[in-house]
């Protein structure tokens, strides 16, 4: 008798489609491999259906039609444990841990099993797990002293103790510094010689040529097809994405007319129980014609920073001056509400990073949402006194907003499009100072590209921009400075020209209180 060959597919989907009512088809007859050993990068735009198919895969959801293989033999996956006894785990963007909860215990968290557990035995077997693949873990730590990336570290060996062999790892670089995102590189390529079949969704383009094996792609919830990482580049891909050529270059100017707009002085700030400080004596200034960018590994303080300037958040001591155009009197914003602000006729727009939360009413149409500001003729793109109906029309066809209507609530369109319109609407006010938390957190490379010229077009009419960003190769193409947070304090100001990667990515994890720039 003949002896049966081992598959080499550790996934194969066939004609899998996934609709959600009578109009919305997520995916579409969408067949694919993913091998062993293999690292296989998915790419698409914003609603290409990306999340939707690993959902199926980690049993979040259930396809309408089709067959999932795993390791040669059809399988059913209704629930997440339908997934784990597969040999599937999916990490997050947003972590699902207990904070008050060791690694070893977030580990084991969930596992049917013995009613008590050796928890000196659980940390024996963690501890060896993650150096087999290269993982630096304490299993006895809480999860609330953790960084960013041991929490990632937990997640991901959370999944490997439970017997995964097939990791999908969702945007898994968005909040690392390039030191972490090396490592965990690092990690991905021990895992991927142990045999596991992994999948990254990511934006990172350089990313994605840099650790993964092959790429495929989805453009409108059909699969557009695969192709070697070896013979990729970021325009290729990028076209097989958006379907057409896509200009991946940013166009920065010298700054130029350079005018004081904001001072910030010695501010300090604590978050609200009133004993950790969020902002530590802060100073620096920011220009007129110029982009100052801010990096920072997540929970820096970029956020408050950002909310103290926009009256959002309180001050409990320092300055924050603000100089109007043609030469008018300098003005200080701490004590004055964000209304008062705007009395004043300071133009601050603020992009935060919960879109729904702060943003937008997401029970209001976009007609709505841009009647919530009071819009004055300016020169930015979106502005002419234009009436809010069509002001939300421009925004729709300038940022290829997926919605029915103007009318429909913002709660109901995709991430990606709610950050289009909160973008829009913001850039529409023609500010002299624009601030941005993450602009462009979600959105796909088309898109990310389209925020980014509208922010140097906000610069080159003379408005002062202020861009947190997660994505470090970017701050580095946009910026003309760059500050950099660290526990709250400013670690460096840089020249974004100048600088690289490796120098900012210190920055980020090491406050150097002597010979920090400031404000300059």
């Amino acid at each position: 008798m003949q002896k049966e060959q081992p598959c080499e597919n550790a996934i194969e989907l066939r004609s899998i489609t996934k609709r959600f009512g009578n109009k919305v088809v997520a995916n579409k007859k969408i067949s694919m491999t993913v091998k062993k050993g293999e690292i296989l990068a998915l790419l698409g735009e914003n609603g290409s259906g990306k999340t939707t198919l690993m959902n199926m895969l980690a049993g979040i959801y259930y396809p309408d039609e089709g067959e999932i293989l795993i390791n040669g033999k059809e399988v059913f996956i209704s629930e997440p444990k339908d997934a784990y006894a597969n040999g599937i785990g999916m990490i997050h963007q947003h972590f699902k841990l207990v904070d008050i909860f060791t690694a070893a215990e977030n580990i084991v968290l969930g596992i049917p099993g013995k009613q008590k557990l050796n928890l000196k035995e659980v940390a024996s077997d963690v501890k060896k797990l993650a150096e087999r693949y290269g993982f630096q873990v304490d299993p006895n730590k809480k999860i609330y002293n953790m960084s960013v990336s041991e929490k990632q570290t937990v997640e991901i060996l959370k999944v490997l103790y439970r017997g995964a062999n097939i990791l999908i790892l969702d945007e898994p670089t968005a909040v690392l510094t390039p030191q972490e995102t090396d490592k965990l590189f690092d990690v991905m390529r021990n895992m991927k010689r142990d045999g596991k079949a992994i999948i990254i969704i990511t934006h990172k383009l350089h990313e994605v040529l840099e650790i993964s094996d092959r790429v495929a792609v989805l453009r409108k919830g059909e699969y557009i097809g695969d192709i070697k990482t070896s013979d990729a580049t970021e325009a290729s891909l990028t076209e097989m994405m958006v379907g057409r050529k896509v200009d991946l270059d940013i166009d920065r100017q010298e700054p130029r007319d350079e005018k004081l707009r904001l001072r910030i002085e010695h501010v300090t700030a604590y978050d609200k129980t009133g004993e950790k400080k969020t902002l530590d004596d802060i100073s620096f200034d920011v220009y007129s014609g110029e982009i100052l960018g801010i990096a920072g590994i997540a929970g820096s303080g970029q956020k408050e920073l950002l909310e103290a300037v926009a009256g959002l958040q309180r001050v409990s001591a320092g300055s924050i001056r603000y100089y109007p155009p043609e030469n008018g009197k300098e003005e200080e914003l701490i004590g004055k509400s964000p209304r008062q602000i705007r009395d004043m006729g300071v133009a601050l727009s603020f992009v935060p990073e919960d879109r729904l939360g702060m943003g937008l009413v997401g029970s209001m149409g976009m007609t709505g949402n841009m009647m919530v500001r009071s819009y004055r003729a300016g020169k930015g793109l979106f502005t002419r006194r234009r009436q809010p109906k069509q002001l939300s029309e421009q925004i729709i066809k300038e940022l290829e907003v997926v919605t029915p209507g103007v009318n429909t609530p913002v709660r109901r369109l995709s991430g990606g499009n709610v950050q289009k319109v909160l973008v829009g609407r913001e850039i529409a006010n023609s500010p002299t100072v624009l601030m941005t938390a993450y602009a462009v957190r979600g959105l796909d490379i088309n898109t990310s590209y389209t925020i980014y010229s509208l922010l140097n077009r906000e610069k080159e009419s003379g408005a002062a921009v202020v861009y947190v960003g997660e994505d470090l190769d970017v701050l580095l193409s946009l910026a003309d400075r760059i500050l950099v947070l660290c526990g709250g304090q400013i670690s460096g100001i840089v020249d974004a020209r100048s600088t690289n990667k490796e120098e900012v990515g210190l920055l980020m994890t090491k406050y150097r209180k002597e010979g920090a720039a400031i404000g300059g």
